[in-house]
């Protein structure tokens, strides 16, 4: 694609997703648009979008592309609008908790987190906190549930401060309370 037709088709995204960001949040999960390709979009394990291999240094505009960002039924992430839908490469999860609020103790614990993105996520049983063994190493990461299917891996700093939370429950072992809920840290 020359590339003149590929800042025309990032500029015509940027456009659609514009005029939808002042009607509130984008129903993602219900818009059905037809597959348009592989743009060249990817957002690395540290977090850092890229299109056509260079970072996208404007945060709004990367806001704005993780406001349509959905991961469908077949694993993989789209960037969807009412007209179009054209892949994400995502290397690990698209976002990252990186900020948390601990507010109680015990049960009544409540976590609470803002993405590289700035949403803000209370984990609960709406927002699960799961843990996956990380090949190699075999420790463990931790991923929170956002929205849809999208995640956000937390980084390592605040990954130790989960640790720190760590209680014992008598039947399911080491974890976490937030929201109601308990989070076993043990890998799935």
């Amino acid at each position: 694609m020359p590339a003149e037709a590929t800042t025309n088709r990032i500029a015509g995204l940027e456009a659609l997703l514009k005029a939808q960001s002042d009607k509130g949040a984008a129903p993602v999960e219900t818009w059905n648009p037809p597959y348009c390709g592989d743009i060249g979009m990817k957002i690395g394990t540290d977090g850092v979008w890229t299109y056509g291999g260079s970072p996208i240094g404007r945060m709004p505009l990367v806001k704005l592309f993780a406001s349509v960002l959905r991961k469908d039924d077949d694993g993989k992430h789209y960037l969807v609008t009412p007209v179009e839908k054209v892949d994400v490469a995502v290397e690990d999860a698209p976002f990252l908790a990186v900020e948390m609020e601990v507010k109680g103790s015990g049960r009544d614990q409540r976590l609470t987190f803002r993405t590289n993105v700035d949403d803000i996520v209370e984990a609960s049983p709406e927002h699960p906190i799961r843990f996956v063994v990380e090949p190699g190493s075999e420790g463990l990461k931790p991923y929170l549930l956002v929205r849809g299917r999208l995640e956000a891996l937390v980084t390592r700093a605040l990954y130790y401060d989960l640790v720190e939370l760590t209680v014992t429950d008598a039947d399911r072992g080491l974890g976490l309370w937030s929201g109601g809920a308990f989070f076993p840290m043990h890998g799935a």
